[in-house]
């Protein structure tokens, strides 16, 4: 019951602290137990604030990060649009993956995640108002190996103004939709530090040019 306290304590300290601090305060701070809405609130939140946007590309989580972001509150305010390229040929019309990249790779792999999250960007962008952050994932749910990778193999892109970069291949155990529920945590996770480390630097900048 104690420890039950503590950690409800320290989750609420957390919100209302971010409540009170500055945009350019912000920091990535793991919280001891999170859910997924817990993390795409926090983007969200950090979207808003910088006055920034994402668009989102999925594959084997078909949805499930969009479905994530748009269940904060306010989300239409930061969150563009996405892509469903669970079929290997929408990733090539859509999002201009490379074709001779996925006849010599496959599509699991960490330059397919980074070029979907390319092209989400771009497809997203409109009035000439750029979208700001792209994120793509794509990887083997289950419940048979694909292009010769296990199941839990998933590799996560992400494009941004600043440039591109990508993380894998992860191994997540489980079920199918363990997996996919995985992949959604990691991806929003990892838009959280890029998003915290972005405004980070820009308040570095800021405070340099004083």
């Amino acid at each position: 019951m104690q420890q039950r306290l503590c950690t409800n304590t320290r989750q609420i300290s957390f919100r209302l602290s971010k409540q009170r601090i500055m945009t350019s305060d912000i920091q990535y701070i793991k919280r001891s137990t999170e859910s997924i809405f817990d993390i795409a609130s926090d983007v969200i939140q950090m979207l808003r604030q910088a006055g920034e946007t994402v668009g989102i590309a999925e594959s084997l989580t078909a949805g499930g990060i969009m479905a994530a972001i748009t269940s904060v509150p306010g989300a239409s305010a930061a969150f563009r649009g996405g892509i469903v390229s669970y079929a290997t040929p929408l990733k090539q019309l859509l999002l201009n993956v490379d074709a001779d990249l996925i006849a010599r790779e496959g599509v699991i792999h960490s330059d397919v995640a980074t070029q979907m999250a390319k092209g989400v960007r771009k497809i997203t962008t409109f009035n000439d108002s750029p979208t700001t952050w792209g994120i793509g994932t794509t990887g083997v749910a289950g419940p048979t190996p694909q292009d010769e990778k296990p199941v839990g193999t998933v590799f996560i892109g992400l494009a941004s103004p600043d440039g591109s970069q990508s993380w894998g291949p992860f191994l997540f155990p489980g079920s199918r939709e363990q997996v996919r529920e995985a992949t959604v945590m990691e991806a929003l996770s990892r838009l959280r530090e890029a998003l915290a480390a972005r405004q980070n630097r820009g308040s570095e900048e800021n405070q340099a040019k004083i």
